[in-house]
């Protein structure tokens, strides 16, 4: 699954882990992506959408 999203192109980000003695083990925060319907040039397509954008307004569902 693609882990960006279509409208504002946001990505998965990386950091650390750390356990209780402090060990740092690699990790990833991965966006809130939903597949979507929406409405782009007249014809629905199904795109991965990160929820800020679809909170935001940015996307027209298609219906």
């Amino acid at each position: 699954m693609s882990k960006v999203c279509h409208v504002c192109a946001k990505g998965p980000s990386f950091g650390h882990s750390r356990s209780h003695s402090m060990v740092a083990t690699n990790r990833r925060f991965d966006p809130n992506l939903q597949r979507v319907r929406i409405d782009e040039g007249g014809t629905p397509r199904r795109v991965y959408v990160c929820t800020r954008c679809l909170k935001a307004g940015k996307v027209t569902k298609a219906r």
